[in-house]
């Protein structure tokens, strides 16, 4: 005698996308983050004889994720000390650190997600992610389990922050960003102590295209401005957490920089520069 047993069956995408983002930490202020989403969807087959169809998992899905958090300034909204200014579609927002440390951020409404949480971590950012991605799946779909993690970076490794004027997607958001590795080579030789130093130098940092600074107010503060496609973005933060450059920060720019940093340093050797944004991209830059 056969018997037949309901059968749950869970499908599984591995790196469905990686999200680029930036938040603000209580210690560390503006911090750039690149996460890793790998995605579980458990429930009966349809008519199908799928759970869900791939496709949809590739597209839907990730296209969803991208609106919720990707290249956006993610904020704790049960924060200590954390205000907000709504004026129509313009958002302000005024935060603090522990130290004492101010910082200023203005722009469309659009550029910022709120976290039920007192402080950003995969930790507060997953149940969120889960419950929004629920409400977009079929019925059969009967559970669905996320994992954000880091790349796993066997070297140095920075986290920076930024905003891309003319650009006409998301990355002209004053304040979004990238946890990225380094790959410096002399003479074709890796050279790790160039790489280390960079990181070090290069941690949490927020990288200021030199035509958008403009006059700040406080001392010791630098404050960004520009209009874009999406509207008007606006951020001041400490001048010791900033680098300024002379061109844009697209990362073709980013590897240039610091391929021409390096070659003043060492003249007569041959100098590559591999920097990524985020995770498994970049640009190579060569001296």
């Amino acid at each position: 005698m056969w018997f037949f047993f309901q059968v749950m069956t869970t499908l599984f995408v591995e790196q469905l996308t990686v999200i680029d983002f930036s938040y603000f930490d209580q210690v560390r202020g503006i911090v750039g983050e690149s996460w890793i989403l790998d995605v579980e969807l458990e429930g009966s087959l349809d008519a199908n004889g799928m759970v869900f169809d791939f496709s949809h998992v590739k597209k839907q899905i990730k296209q969803h994720v991208d609106q919720l958090i990707d290249h956006k300034f993610v904020v704790a909204s049960h924060m200590p000390a954390l205000k907000t200014e709504l004026n129509q579609d313009q958002l302000c927002l005024y935060l603090t650190t522990e130290n004492g440390a101010d910082y200023y951020h203005h722009s469309p409404l659009q550029a910022v997600a709120f976290i039920p949480a007192s402080q950003i971590s995969i930790a507060a950012v997953t149940p969120w992610l889960e419950k929004s991605i629920k409400s977009i799946l079929p019925a059969n779909v009967s559970q669905i389990t996320i994992k954000l993690r880091e790349e796993n970076i066997d070297g140095p490794f920075y986290h920076y922050s930024h905003g891309l004027k003319h650009h006409f997607g998301d990355c002209q958001r004053i304040a979004h960003g990238h946890r990225s590795k380094i790959q410096v080579f002399r003479n074709q030789q890796r050279d790790t102590a160039l790489e280390q130093t960079i990181a070090q130098q290069w941690q949490d940092i927020y990288l200021i295209t030199r035509e958008d600074l403009v006059e700040s107010k406080q001392t010791d503060y630098y404050t960004v401005a520009y209009e874009a496609n999406q509207g008007a973005f606006r951020l001041s933060l400490p001048q010791a957490r900033c680098l300024i450059i002379d061109t844009d920060t697209t990362v073709e720019l980013i590897a240039e920089y610091l391929a021409q940093q390096i070659k003043q340093q060492f003249p007569q050797d041959s100098i590559t520069v591999r920097a990524f944004e985020g995770v498994q991209k970049g640009a190579i830059a060569r001296a």
